[in-house]
């Protein structure tokens, strides 16, 4: 058995170039290449450790540039036959800048007509490095952008495993009269500024995890195809920012769709020395203190070849290698000696550095006000020349008037420190729609006021938002854990960006939480509008989401009878949403991460900064499209209609995702289904044991195929064929209780058939029938879900 400090990593090593597999022999000799290598291709330079000849470059992959002759002016290219033109080299960066000359990514459709589907689907790859590259380059995350044109379509970026990285969804409305909206010339502010790609006929989205090489997915999402020819189905992986610039031309709907194809694209590659493919990472204590998993141990082993150099690991991206930085103070090539390398900078020489006596120093510099002068060095006009006598001087003959001043002043300060503060009260409260929210409470007048919480109070709460506070975050904010001064232990949201939509969503999550009151449904305290991004303050739920439950390794400490009662606890909360309040509230984002456990593991719905209230006289609303992939109702994605059934499909998502303990953002079966398609398949075919939790088999019994075929009804492709959640309430509730009474009376296994309560629900009314069902009928009847 291995000693701890010698389980260090499971990995896999790509092979390496024949010059590579000489490292250790050619080490010593790295750091200063041949005086006839070429330093430039065109207008671009080549930095060592880049050559464009033999023996010009370090002896790892991808560094061995190409440099065409046959273009006029020469073009820089990775190994053969790549597509991706070198532009520039950033060493300080360890980043290339390319143009990807193949444009759009080339999707090969197949036909499906066999199969009885119209919806043109294909797929591609996105890889432009040529041969000899290994692991060397991967797309940049912080630079670069998944991007995908046309009229109704989905674009997905998969990983050499086929697991979705991320994707976005393009939409042309089916009720609008087609004016090419696409791109806006004036932005909303009369700035005159483009706003480009703002959701019709375009998406674009950052890419979360950089690689070599992507495989990419097309497919329409409209069965009619009536915009399919209105504007090109194109998806691009290019530099942030590019799109906006050429949106104008590339959604213009009379261009050519080959001529768009063909139009370069811009991207960034992030670089490391010595790359190698992890497949497995599993660090000792010893490497996480070291900090440096993949910079040698033998210096003379290091590329870092400058005597003031530093070495940095990188790691992530399934890949591990390292990168020279030089050190601070110091400017140049960290991977040189001698002439190029990194050199000390003179910073007295540099401007606005310093104002007064300059001395600079190796790897710094001082700057002191001249001798009989003090002030700040570090401005301009920031060193006053003093002198004692006439200090002196002026101090006795300005002290009575100074007292004076003194005294008449402090009134005047303290009443333009308070105008001050009312000024940016309001300011804040109408930038903060402070005025809708008291519209949307209006029924309650006085409860903006009262849930109006000081923000001094809340950075007592937090320590100033300290990052030891955190709770975690997402696209949308962070979370801070705080206490307020009466003891309540709180969770405060903090916006990232002060954006006017988000605001609107964070205003609608308050006016929709303060008329609510129910123990399933997360408890508001108040918000903040006192500073520039508002701040929402709710209770402090303790033990994690229901998606931190179910999804860890090993067996989950939820068992079958916490599982069914957090599933009526919730349908008790939605229920609740839907009828017991003035305006039905559709909450539109129900997943197990919205789900919240406290101590008791008692859920709580939370997040409601997505949802919308439904006026009484009304079935839905058009809305935009919100809500996480794999919960989301197909009906609302497709018409963008929103209805009470959205979230009861929501909720039947949750269902099977407590059944069978798989993601269903990410699940693919064997035969390439998603969870939902694979389980109303099993339930149809009464196989159901394959697709099941083994905890929820072993623990449950033959409620489980109640709770399967409740689940099955609420993924109905059609919404009208779905319960209600008070139906779905009261159906759970009376499992459970049949649950209880026969283990109360100790009664063996239920009959194949059970009493299902749902009530007959017109308007508010509570009566309820019952109806005499087999698992069997239940099955047939979920069979008709599309797949």
């Amino acid at each position: 058995m291995l000693p701890p400090a010698a389980a260090l990593l499971l990995v896999m090593v790509l092979p390496l170039s024949s010059g590579a597999s000489s490292q250790a022999g050619g080490a010593a000799g790295w750091g200063r290449p041949p005086a006839s290598c070429p330093t430039t291709c065109g207008n671009v330079s080549v930095p060592y450790p880049f050559g464009i000849r033999d023996g010009c470059s370090l002896p790892f992959p991808g560094f061995n540039l190409t440099c065409d002759q046959t273009r006029h002016p020469p073009r820089l290219l990775f190994g053969d036959g790549g597509t991706l033109q070198v532009v520039e080299i950033s060493l300080a960066n360890s980043t290339v800048r390319a143009i990807d000359t193949a444009g759009a990514v080339n999707i090969t459709y197949y036909d499906l007509r066999d199969q009885g589907q119209s919806v043109p689907e294909g797929n591609g790859t996105w890889s432009g490095l040529g041969s000899g590259s290994g692991d060397t380059y991967v797309l940049s995350e912080e630079h670069n952008q998944f991007v995908v044109t046309g009229c109704n379509v989905q674009g997905m970026l998969l990983g050499d495993s086929g697991n979705v990285i991320i994707g976005c969804s393009s939409f042309c409305s089916i009720k609008d009269i087609w004016t090419n909206p696409v791109v806006s010339t004036s932005a909303p502010g009369g700035d005159g500024t483009v706003v480009a790609c703002s959701g019709v006929g375009c998406c674009q989205t950052p890419i979360p995890i950089g690689r070599p090489k992507y495989t990419v997915q097309l497919k329409s999402v409209d069965p009619l195809l009536e915009y399919s020819s209105k504007l090109p189905m194109a998806v691009r992986v290019a530099e942030r920012g590019w799109f906006d610039s050429v949106a104008a031309q590339m959604l213009n709907e009379s261009a050519v769709f080959d001529q768009l194809q063909a139009v370069p694209v811009p991207v960034v590659l992030e670089w490391v020395v010595a790359s190698t493919s992890i497949v497995a990472l599993i660090p000792s204590a010893n490497m996480v203190d070291a900090g440096n998993w993949s910079c040698p141990a033998n210096a003379a082993r290091s590329a870092c070849r400058s005597s003031h150099s530093t070495c940095h690991n990188v790691t992530g991206n399934y890949r591990a290698g390292y990168v020279c930085r030089c050190q601070d103070g110091y400017n140049g090539n960290p991977y040189l000696t001698g002439d190029g390398e990194c050199q000390d900078i003179d910073e007295c020489a540099l401007p606005g550095k310093c104002f007064g006596v300059c001395t600079n120093r190796a790897g710094g510099y001082e700057c002191q006000c001249p001798r009989g002068a003090r002030g700040n060095p570090y401005m301009a006009d920031g060193c006053v020349k003093t002198s004692l006598g006439l200090s002196i001087g002026l101090g006795v003959g300005s002290g009575a008037g100074l007292l004076v001043l003194a005294l008449g002043s402090a009134f005047v300060v303290r009443g333009i420190k308070n105008r001050r503060a009312r000024m940016l009260k309001r300011k804040f409260f109408k930038q903060n729609r402070g005025h809708l929210l008291q519209q949307l409470v209006s029924q309650n007048t006085d409860i903006a006021e009262r849930m109006i919480i000081p923000l001094v109070e809340l950075e007592k709460a937090t320590n100033n938002f300290d990052d030891d506070r955190k709770l975690g975050g997402g696209g949308h904010g962070t979370v801070y854990k705080g206490i307020l001064s009466d003891l309540h232990v709180v969770a405060i949201k903090k916006s990232n960006m002060a954006i006017q939509r988000e605001i609107d969503e964070f205003i609608n999550e308050v006016a929709i939480l303060s008329q609510v009151n129910h123990r399933n449904v997360v408890r508001l305290f108040g918000c903040c509008l006192e500073t520039q991004v508002p701040l929402l303050v709710y209770e402090f739920i303790s033990n994690g989401t229901l998606y931190d439950h179910l999804h860890v390794e090993g067996p989950t400490p939820l068992g079958w009878d916490h599982r069914l009662r957090i599933a009526t606890e919730t349908a008790r909360a939605l229920a609740y949403l839907h009828m017991a309040v003035s305006f039905p509230i559709v909450h539109r984002d129900i997943k197990s991460h919205n789900i919240l456990l406290d101590g008791s593991l008692t859920a709580n719905v939370s997040d409601f900064g997505a949802s919308r209230c439904i006026p009484p006289d009304e079935t839905g609303i058009a809305t935009a499209i919100q809500g996480t992939l794999g919960y989301l109702d197909p009906m609302y994605y497709y018409t963008g209609r929103l209805t009470e059934k959205s979230d009861v499909y929501s909720f039947g998502v949750v269902l099977i995702e407590l059944l069978t303990r798989k993601k269903p953002f990410s699940y693919r079966s064997p035969e390439d289904d998603s969870l939902i398609a694979q389980f109303t398949s099993m339930l149809t075919c009464g196989n159901l044991s394959c697709v099941l939790d083994p905890q929820v088999m072993e623990e449950g019994g033959n409620e489980i195929n109640e709770v399967a075929a409740l689940a099955a009804i609420c993924v109905k492709l059609k919404g009208e064929e779905r319960p209600t959640m008070r139906q779905v309430e009261l159906t759970l509730e009376s499992i459970q209780e049949s649950i209880q009474q026969r283990r109360l009376h100790s009664v063996g296994p239920s009959n194949s058939k059970e009493n299902v309560i749902f009530p007959i629900a017109e308007g508010r009314s509570t009566k309820e029938s019952s109806r005499q069902y087999s698992l069997e009928e239940e099955f047939l009847l979920s069979a008709q879900y599309p797949r």
